[in-house]
């Protein structure tokens, strides 16, 4: 975070610089706000989803009809923030990402459309949207974390902690009331943790 833009500190992003985000194959977190528990609710002892939480699942499963290019793994709606697995296909030809890690790439492009920013983007526009012409309180945390799934053995351990996600809330590092003593440095310490080790 040195560099200034405007004579004002600006936060670098996280993406890898020569990666082809418009390909391959990707573990997405993204949160809400400070962490409130906008999506689920215990209702008579049994968490459920909230309205806006209907919608963040509504919204995901819909990405592929607004971007053909996504096909969509396991994922869940957590109470402040959606897991998802997330294969982007460019020419019907899933990249074989641990083969092109190395490979410099420079995008002559410009801005694209569909590439995995623009579609996380759209994703989140779209349920804020929605709160916003319903007048349900809710805001999503800037960015989001992305994890490039380069195997089938990382795609399976993925698959494995999406599934049983919940049954770990009370230590989920997304969770801000979990208990102080389970302490990790970064939330990208705590993924690599999970699916490297």
């Amino acid at each position: 975070m040195t560099e200034k833009y405007m004579n004002e500190y600006r936060i670098e992003s996280t993406r890898l610089k020569h990666w082809d985000y418009s390909s391959g194959a990707y573990f997405i977190t993204t949160c809400t706000k400070d962490r409130v528990n906008y999506f689920r609710d215990i209702v008579n002892g049994q968490v459920e989803l909230t309205e806006i939480g209907e919608m963040a699942h509504q919204y995901w499963t819909e990405i592929p009809i607004h971007f053909p290019v996504v096909m969509l793994d396991g994922f869940i709606i957590m109470p402040n923030h959606v897991h998802g697995i997330m294969i982007i296909e460019n020419g019907n030809v899933i990249v074989e990402t641990q083969n092109l890690a190395s490979l410099p790439y420079e995008n002559t492009f410009g801005p694209q459309s569909k590439n995995l920013a623009s579609i996380i983007r759209g994703y989140k526009a779209g349920v804020k949207k929605w709160a916003t012409m319903n007048c349900v309180p809710f805001q999503w945390q800037p960015r989001f974390y992305e994890h490039i799934i380069r195997n089938e053995t990382s795609l399976n351990r993925i698959r494995e902690y999406i599934t049983y996600n919940p049954l770990r809330w009370e230590s989920d590092i997304e969770n801000t009331k979990r208990d102080a003593k389970f302490c990790v440095s970064t939330v990208k310490d705590y993924y690599q943790k999970i699916f490297q080790g």
